[in-house]
C-alpha cells in the first residue's frame, strides 16, 4: 500500500448508514456482477453496443462509427465477445464477398437503458469530479527539487 493510502475511511459521525445497493450472501460471492464487468468494463463494448443501439450495422460501418480507431482484430474480438454473451446478433449472407450484418438482440437492447444512465449520470458529475480531481492532484504534488541530488 502506497503512503497516500494509509487511512481508514469510516463514515464521519452523525452520518446515517446506509445499506449497500448490491449485497452477496458471502465475501465469496460477486453476485454475477464480475461478468458483466469484464465485458463492458473493457475499451470497446460499451461503444460498439452504442452504436448498435441505432440499428444494424455492417463490420466496417461499424468499425467506422466506433470512436478511437479500433483495429479489425479488436473488433472482431469484441463484437464475438459480445455474441457470446448474447449481447449482439451476427447475421452472415451467402454474398461474395460474404456480407456481415451486426445488431443488438433484445439483451442487447435492454443493456442500452444502463449505459444511458452511465452516461447521464457522468455528464452531470463531470464538473464536481474534475474539481475533485484538480483538488486532490494540488494536494498530493511533490514540489519540484532543485539542485544536484545528493
Amino acid at each position: 500500500m502506497s503512503v497516500g493510502h494509509t487511512a481508514v475511511t469510516t463514515p464521519r459521525t452523525g452520518e446515517p448508514v446506509t445499506e449497500p445497493v448490491i449485497a452477496c450472501d458471502t465475501p465469496q460471492e460477486e453476485c454475477g456482477v464480475r461478468d458483466v464487468l469484464d465485458r463492458l468494463g473493457d475499451k470497446w463494448s460499451v461503444y460498439v453496443i452504442v452504436e448498435l443501439a441505432s440499428g444494424i450495422r455492417r463490420f466496417r460501418e461499424l468499425q467506422r462509427a466506433v470512436p478511437g480507431n479500433i483495429s479489425q482484430r479488436m473488433l472482431t474480438l469484441t463484437v464475438r465477445r459480445l455474441e457470446r454473451d448474447g449481447l449482439v446478433r451476427r447475421t452472415v449472407y451467402p454474398t461474395v464477398p460474404p456480407q456481415v450484418e451486426y445488431q443488438l438482440t433484445d439483451t442487447g437492447h435492454s443493456l442500452t437503458h444502463l449505459v444511458k444512465a452511465l452516461a447521464d449520470w457522468s455528464i452531470a458529475h463531470r464538473p464536481t469530479i474534475a474539481a475533485s480531481q484538480t483538488a486532490w492532484d494540488a494536494a498530493h504534488t511533490e514540489p519540484p527539487t532543485t539542485g544536484a541530488p545528493s
